[in-house]
This record gives C-alpha cells, sequence and structure tokens, in this order.
C-alpha cells in the first residue's frame, strides 16, 4: 500500500476515535435564586453547560426569548412557565422546581409536549412543619401581638391573654409528609390530632398515632385548631369556605402554611370579624405577594408571614441540591424521580423493567404499520416475571411506539397518555402470574370495532422474539425492517416469495413461518435487508395465493 494511501487512512481512524469519545452536552438554565451547592451539582458535571439567571426570576418575554436554547430549566417560585414559553421550548426535556407546589409551572402544557416536571416534594418537610406550628404557637399565646406592643413601649399583660395547645384538638386536612411531621409535633404537646385525607389508610394513621376523620365535616365539628396541607388542585381549591368554616365550632383557630386558595379568603375575613373563626395565621395567600390593602393586615386576631415556610438555610440548601440531582439524573441516565407528570422510576426498578421499554416500544411500532388508524382500545397484558415489577412506565412506551406517527407534537414517555386521551383511545393493563410457556410475556391488543391486532412478545436472555402475532406462533425478532405475510398455505409460497425478492435484489436475513392448521392460511415474517419497493410488494399482492403483505420498520 503506498503512502497516499496511508494518509487519508490515519485520518479516518483518529476522527472516528474523537467521535467515540464524544459526550452529549445539555445546557440548563436555572432561572431563580437556587442554592450555590444546587448549582455546584450541576456545574460539576462536564456535560452540563449551566447559565444562571436572576434571583428574583425571568419575566415571560425574556423566558420565552432564551427558552429554545435550553434542555433543562430549573426554577423556585419566581420565574411563571406559561404555556406560551413551553410552546417556543423545542429543546427542553426537563423543569425542575425548587420547591413542593409547581403553581408556576403549566404542568398540562408541559406534558403535552413531552417535558418532565419535576419537584422536591422531601426538601422543606422538616422547615415548612416547623413554620407551621410556630404559627400554632403564634395564635395560641398572641406573640407577634405581645411582641409588637412591647416594641411601642406598653406594658399590656391583660391584652394578650392565650390559651395551652395541651388537651387541645388540632384537625389537620391532608396528611403527607409534611402533615405526618405535624402531628407528631402535636402530640408531643399533648394535643389531641384529627386526621383527614380520602388517600391516608386506617393503619398509616394507626402508626402516626392520628384519629382519621371519614370525612371533612367530622373534622371541622372538633378541632379547636385546623391547619391545612394538601396540593393545589380544583378539588381542593377552597376547601376551607363560607360553608365549612360555618361547620367548625365557634371560635376556631386556622393555619395555611400549605398553598394560597386552600383557604377562602374572603370567607375567612367574614368569618374572623363575626368571631365564628377565633384567630388566623397564614402564610400564602392567593395572590402573592397580596395588595398593600390585604383586609387581613389590620386584624388583631390574625399572624401574618410572607410565605417562609420553606425559607430556612438547611430547606434551600435541600431543594437546591435534590432538584440539581433529579435533574442531572434524568438527562444523563434517564432516571425519572419526583416528577408530577409521569410515573417515578428507581435505580433497581429501572435496571428490571429496561429490556421491556425497548421491546414496548418495538411492539406498539409494530402495531402502529399493521393495524388501521383510529384504534378504539389497547390492552396491554403482563406475564410471568414482568407482572410483579411497576409497568406503568412501560405502557408508555407502548403508547410511544403505537402513537409515534399520529402527533403534531412528538410523543414520547410523558405526553404519551394524554396523546392516547386526546385520540379517545382507551388504555387497559391487565397482569397475570403465569405466562404459559414464557417465563415472561409482553402482549399487546388493539380493537377497533370487531377487528382484532395482536403482537406478542418475550425475551430469550437479552434477546427479544416476537412469539405472537395475530393468533399465530412463531418466533421472529423485532428489529429493522419486517415483511409481514399472510398466504393461503399451499406448497411453494415461500419459495416463490423468496425468488421474487432476490429478483429485486432484497436479502432475506431471516423468516419465520407459522401455519393455521384451521384457516387453511400461513403467515410469515421476514427479517429483510432493504425496504421492498411499493412496485415490489404489488408484484407479490398480485398473486392470488396472497391474503395480505405489510411492511413495518422496527
Amino acid at each position: 500500500m503506498s503512502l497516499t494511501r496511508l494518509v487519508p487512512l490515519k485520518f479516518d481512524i483518529s476522527r472516528l476515535f474523537r467521535e467515540t469519545r464524544r459526550v452529549t452536552i445539555y445546557r440548563i438554565l436555572v432561572a431563580d435564586g437556587v442554592s450555590p451547592k444546587g448549582i455546584a451539582v450541576l456545574a460539576e458535571n462536564k456535560q452540563f453547560e449551566v447559565e444562571i439567571g436572576s434571583a428574583k426570576g425571568i419575566p415571560e418575554d425574556e423566558l420565552i426569548a432564551k427558552i429554545v436554547d435550553f434542555d433543562a430549566l430549573v426554577v423556585r417560585s419566581a420565574t411563571k412557565v406559561t404555556a406560551k414559553a413551553l410552546a417556543v421550548a423545542t429543546r427542553l426535556k426537563v423543569i425542575g422546581r425548587a420547591g413542593v407546589g409547581v403553581d408556576n409551572v403549566d404542568v398540562e402544557a408541559a406534558t403535552k409536549r413531552g417535558i418532565v416536571v419535576m419537584n422536591t416534594p422531601g426538601g422543606n418537610t422538616i422547615s415548612t412543619a416547623e413554620h407551621t406550628f410556630s404559627l400554632l404557637l403564634s395564635l395560641a399565646r398572641k406573640i407577634p401581638q405581645a411582641h409588637a406592643s412591647m416594641v411601642a413601649g406598653k406594658w399590656d399583660r391583660k391584652s394578650f391573654e392565650g390559651t395551652e395547645l395541651c388537651g387541645k384538638t388540632l384537625g389537620i386536612v391532608g396528611m403527607g409528609r409534611i402533615g405526618g411531621e405535624v402531628a407528631r409535633r402535636a402530640i408531643a404537646f399533648g394535643m389531641n390530632v384529627i386526621a383527614y385525607d380520602p388517600y391516608l389508610v386506617q393503619s398509616r394513621a394507626r402508626s402516626l398515632q392520628v384519629e382519621l376523620a371519614d370525612d371533612l365535616p367530622f373534622l371541622l365539628t372538633r378541632a379547636d385548631f385546623i391547619t391545612v396541607h394538601m396540593p393545589m388542585t380544583p378539588e381542593t381549591k377552597n376547601i376551607l369556605n363560607a360553608k365549612t368554616l360555618a361547620q367548625c365550632k365557634k371560635g376556631v383557630r386556622i393555619v395555611n402554611c400549605a398553598r394560597g386558595g386552600l383557604v377562602e379568603e374572603a370567607a375567612l375575613l367574614e368569618a374572623l370579624k363575626s368571631g365564628q373563626v377565633g384567630g388566623a395565621a397564614l402564610d400564602v395567600y392567593e395572590k402573592e405577594p397580596p395588595a398593600d390593602d390585604l383586609p387581613f393586615r389590620p386584624l388583631p386576631n390574625v399572624v401574618l408571614t410572607p410565605h417562609l415556610g420553606a425559607s430556612t438555610s438547611e430547606a434551600q440548601e435541600g431543594v437546591g441540591i435534590e432538584i440539581a440531582q433529579a435533574v442531572s439524573d434524568y438527562l444523563v441516565n434517564g432516571i425519572i424521580a419526583n416528577a408530577v407528570n409521569v410515573p417515578n422510576v428507581d435505580v433497581r426498578t429501572l435496571a428490571l423493567i429496561r429490556p421491556y421499554l425497548s421491546l414496548g416500544e418495538k411492539l406498539g411500532r409494530l402495531l402502529a404499520q399493521i393495524a388501521p388508524h383510529g384504534l378504539e382500545t389497547l390492552t396491554i397484558n403482563y406475564a410471568g416475571k414482568v407482572s410483579e415489577n411497576e409497568t406503568v412506565p412501560i405502557t408508555r412506551t407502548v403508547l410511544k411506539g403505537l402513537l409515534f406517527q399520529v402527533s403534531e407534537v412528538a410523543v414520547n414517555e410523558v405526553n404519551a397518555a394524554s396523546a392516547a386521551q386526546n385520540l379517545g383511545l382507551k388504555v387497559l393493563e391487565t397482569k397475570s402470574v403465569e405466562g404459559g410457556e414464557f417465563t415472561d410475556l409482553l402482549t399487546v391488543e388493539a380493537t377497533k370495532g370487531d377487528q382484532k391486532f395482536e403482537v406478542g412478545a418475550t425475551l430469550y436472555g437479552v434477546h427479544p422474539r416476537i412469539v405472537r402475532l395475530n393468533g399465530h406462533s412463531l418466533e421472529a425478532s423485532p428489529e429493522g425492517i419486517l415483511m409481514i405475510v399472510v398466504n393461503k398455505d399451499r406448497p411453494g409460497m415461500v419459495g416463490w416469495i423468496g425468488t421474487l425478492l432476490a429478483k429485486h435484489k432484497i436479502n432475506i436475513a431471516s423468516m419465520s413461518l407459522s401455519r393455521g392448521e384451521e384457516s387453511g392460511s400461513a403467515l410469515s415474517v421476514y427479517n429483510l435487508d432493504s425496504l421492498p419497493t411499493p412496485e415490489t410488494i404489488k408484484e407479490i399482492e398480485a398473486d392470488s395465493g396472497i391474503i395480505s403483505v405489510r411492511v413495518a420498520t422496527l
């Protein structure tokens, strides 16, 4: 070989070497004042380019101009992530909210665009629970009012007579992490605790040493103090309103460190003035910051703080680090933690189901290409050992594969369920312990009217195989180009098809044949090295022995 041919060969090898070392670089915009330690977690990763915005947040028009260039967005509460901003975020993959709520993120718009929205539900639990209890004590002993009186130079002991917490009943509406921590502190002070939460089971209530209320009125009529710890949803908005406040004990005291709008402010104001509510402590408001003329400001039986529930150095540092790690894990490893719009998958579960995530998507793509449009139902059955794991992520990959051609927005694991719902596709999951002759079996069945389309697959070690197709048993590799032929079961059909493909210079990599004894037909799956032309397919279909021909690319 001459020297002139060695030089380009050396260049090609070095370029190939550089390309194998190339890593994906992700751009992350930190829009709000996230803790320095949280930012450091992101900055230390060489795959990340981190840009830091203002601690006061980024206005919508500026966010719209910037967000198009980023893969991830990290916010606290100042930056509002609107549908308008998300509409241009074609590159965005994940939004991380350093805090519990996601009120400042349009989750529905993010989900439709396939963007994961994460928060930090545990990062400020202790901080918020302690602030709640601080407000509870402030209400009981009128501490802020007494302090203001002393600062004004007065010595007025008679005006600030309080009440003891010991022996009183605390009603907790919402028993998640924070509600549970508040309950522990209340019990330590000798309070009786009644909890109302539709999702709290009796065994958990017993372990927390609280009485579980069957309904909200049961709690309202017995509580001396009430604190709310629920997310803001259409069901929980104004859960304490004129009607429910009227059901409370006269003189009840209300604390809200959760979300503004859980307590209807107009109704609370009237109840405070009438004496139905003896006092209120608010850390959150329907509008933040509240107006200068907020009517609660002059009331002597109200304690107000400016959304300080998570405002401790420990909490801010904790949520900053937690959201940074969650965003990093998702971008680099595909691990979803604390997402509000997609099921979480821990590392152990992900390792177990990872082969089925790829297989599920391929089965969905196969159905999308062999079944008609306008499918009405999709049933996914998990049989054998796979049924023992978390299967929702697999179902989402099946939907991702099935709907890859039918949406104006790219369908992924995040928006797949939403896309299916918008199309009116009814999705069902079933599970069975036994997989028949297989250790694991994943079967996907779609229907349209009286038509049914079915594909089943399993893993032989690490190798996926299609083992069921529209009632036929076979063994085909779900890779590359598949040509699926149904023909009359007569001699010479397979040889004829092979000869015809050879004539068109199409090589068969492998094939699987299944004979239908009762129908008199046979089904063959050909793995091809190249895609048949429409003319080739027409030539196959022209034979009287051919019932149908479908081509799918996986």
